[in-house]
């Protein structure tokens, strides 16, 4: 632990004032004790109280109404966290809804054992932007609808970069919420760079889901479980369907290791969960080691002014949800036109069964002008 951070005012600030809160809690505990069990005949003040008494009648109440009041007391709604600079923590800001309006601004947040920032519970209206993430060990920025959905947000404008473990920037469940203008680089394992998915028990994706002008540079990864590519971004449907108004709009997907795109499901439930509406439209891939699109579950998608070149590999790697029906795969590719590269011909639409998850990984060519 650097020692230093201790002296940095924002840190120092709220360690004086966490010392200073927990010694007059302390000081308030002890003094109701002594002040209700004092005999009034003796001092002359007091209430008589037994300690069971004291316990159940003067001290219990307030703990109750302190437990009831923390989620609305401890909300942070129409607040701004903006300028600190958070280095060797658990995690560098976490907030638990339900609170609205937050803007979380201009930080930097790096060494962190798990999230950057964390979204979770019933978070609604609020913006992250302008923050620069590195070196984490779970996702960089995520929104975790666990329980109550988060709703009309937005992560913009971000740099995260090499989160050791997990995702760059992921949304867990929630309604009409933007992943816009970020920069994400060098994921290690375990996720990717941009990623949507419908698991650890999150509310379903409703509304719209947008990722929008997003820049992932070499994402892709190798899941270690798995062993198969994931894409620089990635949709996985498990606890339950995505079948939220998803859209993809403006991304570009530089030097990915494995794929540039990816969808996908656990094998256990590939019959029971589908992703039936995705949308990818002027989205530029330059440069994958393998597929530029990887389906591994039962839905559909559509391209328009989808752009790829460098690809390492057969350009769509369609597996559909494994039962290889002599109908094609389920899932089901449209062209809405302008998608140049060669990489969506006419032999692959709109279900050909193309499923090679492993194919030999090309290092791409080095990103270049359009």
């Amino acid at each position: 632990v650097d020692m230093r951070m201790f002296v940095h005012r924002p840190v120092l600030m709220a360690n004086l004032a966490g010392i200073l809160v927990g010694f007059g809690m302390f000081a308030n505990f002890l003094g109701v004790s002594y002040l209700v069990q004092m005999p009034q005949a003796l001092t002359g003040f007091g209430f008589d109280a037994s300690i069971l008494r004291a316990s159940v009648e003067f001290l219990l109440p307030g703990a109750i109404v302190s437990l009831l009041a923390s989620p609305v007391g401890g909300a942070m709604s129409d607040s701004t966290v903006d300028g600190l600079y958070l280095h060797h923590t658990k995690v560098g800001l976490w907030f638990d809804g339900p609170m609205s309006r937050v803007k979380v601004t201009n930080n930097v947040i790096a060494d962190q054992i798990a999230d950057a920032l964390n979204f979770h519970t019933g978070v609604t209206d609020s913006e992250v932007r302008g923050n620069f993430v590195r070196n984490t060990g779970d996702d960089g920025l995520a929104m975790w609808s666990d329980r109550t959905a988060d709703a009309n947000n937005t992560f913009a404008r971000n740099t995260v970069q090499s989160p050791t473990l997990a995702n760059g920037i992921a949304v867990y469940g929630g309604r009409d919420n933007t992943v816009s203008g970020n920069l994400v680089a060098d994921p290690v394992r375990e996720g990717s760079g941009l990623h949507a998915g419908s698991r650890f028990g999150a509310e379903p994706f409703t509304g719209t889901l947008r990722f929008t002008d997003n820049t992932a540079v070499r994402s892709g990864t190798l899941d270690l479980n798995w062993r198969i590519g994931l894409g620089a971004i990635w949709f996985y449907a498990l606890d339950r369907s995505i079948d939220a108004d998803v859209r993809v709009t403006g991304d570009h997907y530089l030097d990915s290791t494995y794929n540039a795109m990816m969808l996908v499901s656990e094998f256990g439930v590939k019959d029971v969960v589908d992703i039936p509406a995705v949308h990818f439209k002027d989205v530029r891939v330059d440069g994958t080691g393998t597929s530029v699109l990887s389906a591994r579950v039962k839905g559909s998608a559509t391209f328009e002014n989808v752009d790829a070149r460098g690809v390492g590999a057969v350009a769509v790697n369609n597996c559909g949800s494994f039962n290889f029906p002599a109908t094609g795969s389920e899932f089901v590719l449209t062209d809405r036109g302008g998608n140049d590269g060669g990489w969506l011909a006419d032999r692959l639409l709109p279900n050909t069964i193309t499923c090679d998850d492993r194919p030999p990984v090309v290092v791409p060519p080095p990103p270049s002008r359009w």
